[in-house]
This record gives structure tokens, C-alpha cells and sequence, in this order.
């Protein structure tokens, strides 16, 4: 029976499962110690090195950090003979935790020199992805899939392989990958602009752990208070609550009296609150009515400040209400976490913190100035003006990473456009994959040296080249390539073909005319016929 393309076999052809697909915002990675001559054993030794290794490195690096939504985790697995590490985290919207656990990976991979590591999300190879712009041709994603490696701290790539002392292109299965490793690993690829590109968001780190949280003074009932001392990394999951509010979720906050909250509005305190700053984005933007259970109990303000710290206060509080309140919450450990922390309360095993107790935690509150954009700075950024601002001033549009983003975009638009050479000058390096299976002809990529013989440029667009290089990045083969791959005898065969249809044609033509079918005056019908009473 036939092979699919994708390797998914059929009941009956060796059914071993459904394709596993992540789930969006997912980033999924594997630790592999490859050594042939150590047992099952012994490689399960090691990745518990590398495990305790792991956790000291995220006890090190994010010391106070916060999460959007599922943290950097590893665990010992067995699949298909092969004992490895492997977890898989939920970034939510926050790409920068995506980043980091890259860093992490990295990180590991030039501690441990037998490791090997892959990373993955819902978009499949995102390092490729991320650098496109400095690809080999032949890195397609339908060939890109267990090709892509880190180890000791470089971006690998399984090479083509060779049969009969042609290179080919196909689909790579992990098993091979696996074995390649094992076998050839000296012939891995390590092409330094294909990973500075990969590694580009790297380069903040480890500095952008800190920057990216942010603390705010907010205005809270003093029983949340003393639960977002004990765990600060809870305010993730109840701004995602608020967040993602709806009807059902807001009904607890609804009630006229507050004895059912777990968190009255009352007994409020001013405290300084760590977020991600995604998370305090998402929290300052929305729009939120002040619900029945909080009409005229809120927190007094006297400042513009003091009343932002009460609006946020009320915004978190209702998170967390919302959050615990929701039954598909429950079995959550930091759920189940917390709700322990207030039976304890309850229970009198512990105490509220005083307001001496409150005097002693940190007091901060960060400057909300990366919350702006200046829209005359946003021009400069794409106007490549950006680099003008003194050093040491903020340029009031985002943050330095955005920038450097944006200022790479613009700069890479800018090359696509006026690059004189284009991808087409590496045309003859298209292996089979790449080139039309319609196509009869090895000539086929000829056409596209001739489409600029003359060599006049009117305008800074050519559109005939912008249309060749999209083709080509495409895959697929020139508008020309069919009419020069045809040699002289096709050329006669169609001529020929062409005149005896004109001919078929002609003799059609005749016959109608005879008839009468194409003359423009028809004969007059004599109406003694048409039954007519006149």
C-alpha cells in the first residue's frame, strides 16, 4: 500500500495513533542524550542531572519572575524506546515567555555537550520561521520537521541526505533524526547567519527577565493582600480570568451584598503588585463597570494615582473572585492553593498582616512611560530615523526591544524591494522539490536570466521581478519556464495543430453561411402564415 506524504499510516498499515497537534500559544521541548554506549539506564541517570541542573538554573535566572500562564518545566519520559526530557508550556499571549524558554534551552545545551534539544509551537519550527530571510532553499517546511537541533549552544541542521551521489530533499522522521545524531553528527550544518537570525530575540537576555515586570501601587482588601504576599505569581491567573470575563463569570460580583464573596470589598490597603507587563496591559485596558457588589464600598481616593490604584485594586479583586468562583477552576493547583490559604484564615491557623506588618513590604511603583506611543517617534522608527535620539533619552515609543523589531522589519521590506539581484540568481540551486512537477523540461529556470536583458529600471518596483520572486519563494516554476522548455519539435507539433484547426474552423464557418445561420438580414416571413387576424 502506498506511503502518505505525512508518514500517517491506516488501520491495517501499522496504525500507531492520530498525529499530535499542539494547541495554540503552545511551545513544546525534548532534552536528548545521544550516546551509544550508554543503556536506558544510564541516559536516565544523566537526564536527572540535567533535570537538577534545569531547576537550579530557573531558581537562579528568575528569581521574582512571573509567568502569563504556564512556567519552564521538564520531565522524564519513555517513547518508543527513547528515554528523554520533555515539557510543553503555555505562553498565552505573552511571547517574551516563549523567548525565555528558548534562553533557558540554550542555556542548558552549553552546559551539557551530549545534549540534544528541540523546540516546537503550534506554528511548528518558529527558529526557521524566524529566520526565513537567511534559509538555505532547500529548508522548506515540508521537509523541515526533527531537522532543526540546539546543542552546545548552536542552531544544527540535518543536512540533505545522498543517495547514488544525488542530494534529496524528503520529510525527516525523529527515529532517523535520532540516528543521524548518533552516527553523523560531525555532518551536521551550522550556518552562522541562519542562527544569529533564530537566536536575534536572545540577545536581551538575561537582562529582559527583569524588564519584563512591572510594578504598580494598587488598593486592595487586606485578605487578597496577604495572599498575593505569600505567592506573587497568582496575579497572572486572575488578570487571565478578568480578562477573559464573560456573563456567566461576573455573576457571583452581581449579588447586592457581599457575604458570599471570598474577597469583600472592605478592609482595603494600598500594596505594591508584581505583573507581567502583559498582564498589566491587558488589566489597565479594559473597560470595567463598577459591579453591584461594589457600589459605594470602594476604596476613597483623593489623586489621580490613588484613583487608578482603586480602579486596578477593583479590577484584581474581582479577577480573583471570578477565578475561584468558576468550577472548571477547581482542580488548577494554584486554585487549590489558595483556597487553602483562606481556610487556614479561617480557621484561625494564621493571621491577617497588620498595617505595621504591610510598612515593611516593598513600596514600588514603575514608571508606565513603555504604556505610550509617540507617534511622531513611530515615523522615525519606520522612517530608519530612529537612531537619532541622544543617549540615555527615551524615544517614548515602546521599549528598546520594539524597536529593534520594528527597525529589522523596515529594513528587511526595504532589501525585498531593492535588492537588484533577487532570489532569482540562485534559481539553479532549485532541487526537485522546488521545481513544477508540470514541467517537462530541465531548461525550465532559463527564462528567468532573460526576464531583465535589458537591463532598465524606470521605477524602484519591477513588477515582473517582484512577481518571479514570490514565484520562486513559492516554489513554483516561472510563467515562462513551459514555453522555453519546449524544444523545435514541439514548437512545429503545435503549429501544425493550429493550422489544421483554423481549417476545421473555416470549413464550420462555410456550412453555416450556406445555411443561412450567420446572415445579419433574415428573410421575411410572409404573414398570411402566422395566423394573424388582421
Amino acid at each position: 500500500m502506498a506511503d502518505h506524504p505525512d508518514g500517517f499510516k491506516w488501520f491495517g498499515e501499522g496504525f500507531d495513533g492520530f498525529p499530535k497537534i499542539l494547541p495554540d500559544d503552545c511551545v513544546q521541548y525534548m532534552v536528548y542524550i545521544i550516546d551509544s554506549k550508554l543503556n536506558d539506564f544510564n541516559i536516565r541517570e544523566q537526564l536527572r542531572k540535567v533535570l537538577a541542573a534545569a531547576n537550579a538554573l530557573c531558581k537562579e535566572l528568575l528569581k521574582g519572575f512571573i509567568w502569563q500562564r504556564d512556567g519552564f518545566g521538564l520531565e522524564i519520559v519513555h517513547q518508543k524506546g527513547h528515554s528523554f526530557l520533555q515539557g510543553r508550556s503555555n505562553f498565552g499571549d505573552s511571547v517574551e515567555d516563549e523567548w525565555l524558554i528558548v534562553y533557558l534551552l540554550r542555556e542548558l545545551s552549553r552546559q551539557f555537550h551530549q545534549c540534544w534539544i528541540r523546540v516546537v509551537d503550534s506554528d511548528g519550527e518558529f527558529l526557521l520561521i524566524e529566520a526565513a530571510e537567511a534559509l538555505p532553499r532547500w529548508l522548506n517546511p515540508e521537509v523541515a520537521d526533527n531537522r532543526v537541533w540546539i546543542n552546545s549552544g548552536k542552531l544544527l541542521i540535518v543536512p540533505k541526505a545522498q543517495a547514488n551521489g544525488q542530494c534529496r530533499v524528503k520529510a525527516l522522521k525523529l527515529d532517523d533524526a535520532l540516528t543521524f545524531i548518533q552516527n553523523r553528527a560531525s555532518d551536521f550544518i551550522h550556518l552562522p547567519p541562519l542562527e544569529s537570525e533564530a537566536f536575534y530575540r536572545l540577545q536581551k537576555y538575561p537582562s529582559q527577565i527583569k524588564n519584563s515586570v512591572h510594578h504598580a501601587l494598587v488598593t486592595i482588601p487586606r485578605k487578597l493582600a496577604y495572599v498575593l504576599h505569600e505567592t506573587a505569581a497568582y496575579i497572572s491567573l486572575a488578570v487571565e480570568a478578568f480578562y477573559l470575563r464573560d456573563p456567566i463569570a461576573l455573576r457571583p460580583l452581581q449579588a447586592r451584598g457581599s457575604s458570599q464573596l471570598l474577597f469583600p470589598p472592605e478592609d482595603f490597603v494600598t500594596v505594591s503588585v508584581k505583573f507581567t507587563k502583559v498582564g498589566y496591559a491587558q488589566l489597565k485596558g479594559q473597560d470595567f463597570q463598577t459591579p453591584m457588589s461594589w457600589a459605594g464600598r470602594g476604596a476613597k481616593a483623593h489623586t489621580m494615582q490613588g484613583q487608578i490604584g482603586r480602579e486596578m485594586g477593583m479590577k484584581i479583586t474581582c479577577g480573583f473572585e471570578m477565578l475561584l468562583s468558576d468550577p472548571q477552576n477547581k482542580d488548577k493547583k494554584s486554585v487549590r492553593e489558595i483556597k487553602l490559604l483562606l481556610e487556614d484564615l479561617d480557621a484561625g491557623e494564621e493571621r491577617l498582616p497588620s498595617d505595621d506588618d504591610i510598612s515593611r513590604w516593598e513600596y514600588i511603583q514603575d514608571d508606565e512611560s513603555w504604556l505610550n506611543i509617540n507617534f511622531e517617534d513611530f515615523d522615525k522608527e519606520l522612517s530608519g530615523k530612529g537612531d537619532q535620539i541622544p543617549l540615555g533619552q527615551s524615544a517614548g515609543f515602546g521599549d528598546r526591544t520594539a524597536q529593534d523589531s520594528l527597525r529589522k522589519m523596515v529594513a528587511r521590506f526595504e532589501k525585498l524591494l531593492n535588492d537588484d539581484d533577487g532570489p532569482a540568481e540562485d534559481a539553479e540551486d532549485l532541487d526537485d522539490m522546488d521545481k513544477d512537477d508540470d514541467s517537462d523540461s530541465a531548461d525550465g529556470t532559463a527564462s528567468r536570466d532573460s526576464q531583465s536583458e535589458d537591463g532598465e529600471k524606470e521605477t524602484h518596483f519591477d513588477e515582473d521581478r517582484f512577481a518571479s520572486m514570490m514565484r520562486d519563494m513559492m516554489g513554483l516554476a516561472p510563467s515562462t519556464a513551459i514555453d522555453t522548455a519546449t524544444n523545435g519539435e514541439d514548437n512545429d507539433a503545435i503549429l501544425d495543430e493550429g493550422e489544421e484547426m483554423r481549417k476545421v474552423m473555416d470549413g464550420m464557418e462555410a456550412e453555416l453561411r450556406q445555411a443561412g445561420a450567420l446572415s445579419l438580414d433574415p428573410p421575411t416571413i410572409d404573414k398570411t402564415f402566422c395566423g394573424n387576424d388582421s
